[in-house]
């Protein structure tokens, strides 16, 4: 299990934002019991980050009855209700306020944790706190997939998009419940296997991406090297999209993570490699087209849970290793084995 003062890195490096110095002094010297209480104190943190620069505005519609004549008239429901001869419409006017739909989404979001069990009552008092900061013209939407969806259409950058992946994966980590007014109860979501393994794709590519200059880092697809009779029969063949590919002039490797409880898997009295994952990376290490003087390589990276692995071939004339990082073990070395692979 990933210490919880980790998942903060893992989480700023997988949402492509370096960590913060001044808020990594605030993560290792706060006891957190679970990942719920880290989620909150990130979001809390760049809320009021977000609000002392000044909560953006944007143009929201409001429809309502008017006595006067502004912005769009809406005509069917004015006459169905025969406003006009009473001097009145139906109108829909853009304002400039405040009320955008992160904004919606974020208080949303500290309204649920307000009344949740999961958090101590220090953290409750002080997402109450915020939440109280907010303007009045900010209406709290509560996180869902259509409110996600929505604030995601903007493409939010910078510490936007940053409290924007917060409030999701609070939103993942929330049990459904039958009320909808009452307090909500939240899982572990380092035990989501399937988010887990999406979240340690995005660390490894953007730490490379953000933490070395050797290579270019890219997630590609490639071709097939592959005849058939027809064109739509090649369309049949399934995509091969890889995780991470580091590539400059004199080398280029080919890294899939695999986020699995254990890179050896139990057979009779002995371990072996897991063999879809070796058949993945030797497909895409096969159908590579690559110049001459370019060496191709293939990595498979595991974190380290019941065994270390690292293991050393070469596979149809491409060097492959097998290797696990422990993410228990201090950041420093983290990164430090990471940045070895390379070598």
């Amino acid at each position: 299990m990933i210490p919880i003062q980790n998942l903060y890195y893992l989480l700023c490096y997988a949402w492509n934002r370096l960590p913060e110095q001044q808020e990594l002094l605030a993560i290792n010297t706060t006891t957190f019991h679970r990942p719920l209480e880290l989620l909150t104190h990130v979001l809390l943190t760049g809320t009021r980050r977000l609000m002392h620069r000044g909560l953006p505005v944007a143009y929201t519609e409001r429809t309502e009855e008017l006595t006067e004549l502004r912005g769009r008239v809406q005509l069917a429901p004015t006459l169905s209700q025969n406003l006009l001869s009473r001097g009145r419409a139906i109108c829909t006017v853009d304002e400039l306020n405040q009320n955008t739909a992160l904004a919606r989404l974020v208080l949303g979001t500290l309204q649920q944790l307000s009344r949740t069990r999961s958090l101590p009552a220090a953290l409750r008092q002080q997402v109450r706190a915020t939440m109280r900061r907010f303007p009045d013209a900010v209406l709290p939407e509560p996180p869902s997939a259509a409110t996600l969806r929505a604030v995601r259409r903007l493409r939010p950058t910078g510490l936007a998009g940053f409290l924007l992946n917060v409030c999701e994966l609070i939103q993942q980590s929330a049990l459904p419940t039958p009320d909808a007014e009452g307090p909500t109860r939240f899982r572990d979501f380092r035990r989501d296997e399937r988010l887990m393994a999406l979240l340690f794709e995005q660390f490894v590519r953007n730490f490379y991406r953000l933490e070395q200059r050797q290579f270019r880092v890219l997630s590609e697809t490639i071709q097939w090297q592959a005849e058939a009779e027809t064109v739509e029969a090649l369309h049949l063949l399934p995509a091969m999209v890889t995780d991470t590919t580091l590539e400059n002039e004199q080398r280029k490797i080919i890294l899939d993570t695999k986020y699995y409880a254990a890179a050896l898997k139990p057979r009779y009295d002995q371990h072996k490699l897991i063999s879809p994952h070796l058949y993945q990376l030797y497909a895409y290490l096969q159908n590579q087209p690559r110049p001459a003087e370019q060496q191709l390589e293939g990595v498979l990276l595991y974190p380290a849970a019941a065994h270390a692995v690292d293991v050393r071939y070469t596979l149809g004339g491409h060097p492959v290793r097998i290797v696990t990082v422990d993410l228990a073990q201090p950041w420093q070395q983290i990164a430090r084995d990471l940045l070895a692979l390379l070598d």
